[in-house]
């Protein structure tokens, strides 16, 4: 895969990032395939939170951010 092919994609923490230099593990899904990475992030990032790959920084390293999720809305149905 190449290097850059993982920044822009969204993902989840898998593992807790505690922040700053200390890192966890993010989920990312490209072309159909879930591949994880150490992550690092500015500020610690508990399990579950989706983020943003901003940076990749070589050897299954990347750089992340939070990233909200879009939530979906219900449209009611027509009568």
């Amino acid at each position: 895969m190449a290097r850059q092919t993982v920044v822009g994609k969204v993902g989840t923490v898998s593992i807790g990032i505690r922040g700053g230099d200390l890192p966890g593990e993010v989920r990312v899904v490209v072309e159909g395939i879930a591949h994880y990475y150490l992550g690092y992030a500015a500020t610690a990032l508990p399990a579950g939170t989706e983020i943003l790959v901003i940076n990749n920084r070589g050897a299954r390293q990347v750089d992340v951010e939070p990233w909200p999720s879009v939530p979906r809305t219900v449209t009611p149905e027509a009568s």
